[in-house]
């Protein structure tokens, strides 16, 4: 939110400029700070001596009057409790996360939280988005998509490759109408959950058309953000086995596979690095250029870190994907007419709508739970590296209206 203080691109921030930490109010001051800080002559260091072990003499410690053994209770035997005394004071938390660096369960907590403090924002527009991107693959599915090339399993040389190249291509046509409608359903979502997530942060209530009017005029932005990371990541992916390719035979099969190899390396590696230009895109009103600098500077030194949050992230996902779609899968194939039995023996994909329909309910209830995680994750992470990085707690608490943290000159 461009109006928050805390979302604020910081301008010369220690990421941009500097490694250095940012001071904290409870972290010491260093040598620069101010004398006038203090007094200028401060009182001699008093002199003491240790006890005297027999209990005598001027440092002993004072009996404890009608008592053998020390008295116990709060002002005696513990340690008081509370800040400045005991363990360090809790950190604010006006929302769903606390205001100070994250570990990498509450994160994940801070994603739930937010589904569970907005469900009817994030329900509205996740359920809405995923029914009409399902029912668009549905139809494109049933009617748009040519009909598959006819394999021969005894073809040999030529004939092979023609069949194999055939079914490669229309693999390609059969999967890439999925895949945009998905993407498109992703930015959307993404788009208008990272602002609910971002009020969330801070407390505010949010309603379902406050966060799609801020989200709108970065729509355009986020896609383009999109469509570049897929390009650079075909361009890798091509660039990895297209040599492969051109020169054929074994030699080049196993050239092919080596390319994969580092351009997977090269392609993960990227995606890590660029994974918070979403969220700097969207709060701080960066550039598509500007968004992908200010994550790698995010991402710098913390790598491996960010890498396994998404990961475990993705295992999340995968996992109620699995736990959800494979009872539909199996309710689909048993109300399908047959044509499934047709696909398994002839190779035909001709799914009846029965299976197409099962099918379809089951990626709208898993989309409705990955996208808000996803999306959660991905935020929290980047506020979580700009606190680390920038105190960016700091000015949350400012504008979360917090006492104690009122703007000072």
């Amino acid at each position: 939110m461009n109006d928050t203080p805390g979302w604020a691109s910081p301008g010369s921030a220690p990421s941009d400029d500097q490694e250095a930490g940012v001071p904290r109010p409870s972290e010491p001051a260093d040598d620069s700070t101010p004398s006038g800080t203090w007094a200028a002559q401060q009182p001699p260091a008093a002199r003491w001596s240790p006890p005297s072990p027999t209990g005598t003499g001027p440092s002993a410690p004072p009996p404890y009057p009608g008592r053998s053994t020390p008295p116990q209770g709060p002002a005696w035997g513990s340690a008081p409790q509370g800040p400045g005394w005991g363990a360090p004071p809790a950190a604010a938390k006006p929302g769903v996360i606390p205001l100070r660096p994250l570990g990498v369960g509450e994160i994940l907590d801070g994603a739930v939280s937010t589904m569970r403090a907005h469900w009817r924002t994030v329900l509205g527009i996740t359920l809405t988005v995923s029914v009409v991107a399902q029912t668009a693959i549905l139809l494109v599915q049933r009617y748009l998509l040519p009909d598959p090339p006819a394999i021969d399993r005894n073809a040999t040389g030529s004939e092979a490759l023609r069949q194999i190249t055939e079914s490669l291509r229309y693999s390609l046509l059969d999967n890439a109408p999925p895949l945009l409608i998905s993407m498109l359903a992703t930015i959307f979502t993404t788009a208008v959950l990272t602002v609910v997530i971002s009020r969330s942060v801070l407390g505010r209530p949010v309603t379902l058309s406050d966060a799609w009017a801020e989200a709108r005029p970065r729509l355009l932005p986020l896609l383009g953000l999109t469509l570049l990371l897929a390009v650079m990541a075909a361009a890798i992916m091509t660039v990895g086995i297209l040599p492969g390719f051109l020169i054929g035979d074994t030699a080049g099969v196993g050239l092919a596979f080596l390319g994969l190899l580092a351009a997977v390396v090269v392609f993960v590696w990227l995606m890590v690095r660029f994974s918070l230009a979403s969220p700097a895109l969207m709060l701080e009103r960066q550039s598509i250029t500007a968004s992908m600098r200010r994550s790698a500077k995010l991402v710098r030194d913390a790598w491996w870190r960010t890498f396994g949050v998404l990961a475990l992230t993705w295992l999340l996902t995968f996992i109620v994907a699995m736990v959800i779609g494979i009872p539909f899968g199996l309710v689909a194939v048993g109300l399908d007419d047959g044509s499934l039995s047709s696909f398994l023996t002839d190779g035909a994909t001709e799914f009846g709508w029965p299976f197409l329909i099962v099918s379809a309910i089951g990626d709208v209830i898993v989309a409705t739970i990955t996208y808000p995680l996803s999306a959660g994750v991905m935020a929290l992470l980047y506020v979580d590296q700009r606190i680390r990085r920038e105190a960016l707690d700091l000015d949350l608490a400012r504008a979360a209206g917090l006492p104690g943290f009122d703007d000072r000159n």
